[in-house]
């Protein structure tokens, strides 16, 4: 298995990961430097996946990985609901692809970092 270590120990590269993956869920974007963004791609679309398929097994293995961060908040007059990102993946973002086989998401890239000179890119889901 090839994967970038991206200068961090397992368990600061695994929350790295779940950090973005669920900021691009909640967010449907995020601006990172080329290196992170296609790992980032890889554990996204593996939710996607896990999300198109949508048996409790799926969204266990899908709760454990993305993190129960609040994704919308919406007003119905006197209610009040609140979508965290788990259910923005099952609800909105998998039915969105659901006759697409991969490729859920793009890499633009954009101007290098100002401070070290690093390749920035924008990470976004395909319309």
């Amino acid at each position: 298995m090839s994967y970038r270590k991206l200068q961090r120990t397992s368990a600061q590269r695994r929350a790295l990961l779940r950090n973005l993956t669920t900021e691009l869920i909640v967010n449907g974007k995020i601006e990172t430097t080329e290196a992170r963004a296609k790992e980032v791609r890889s554990t996204t679309e593996k939710m996607v996946t896990l999300g198109k398929r949508g048996d409790l097994s799926s969204r266990r293995k899908a709760a454990a990985f993305v993190q129960n961060t609040v994704a919308d908040i919406k007003e119905d007059g006197d209610d009040i609901k609140v979508t965290n990102a788990l259910q923005k993946l099952f609800s909105e973002i998998a039915p969105k692809y659901a006759d697409r086989n991969g490729g859920y998401t793009r890499i633009l890239k954009t101007m290098p970092r100002r401070g070290d000179g690093a390749q920035m890119v924008i990470l976004q889901f395909v319309d």
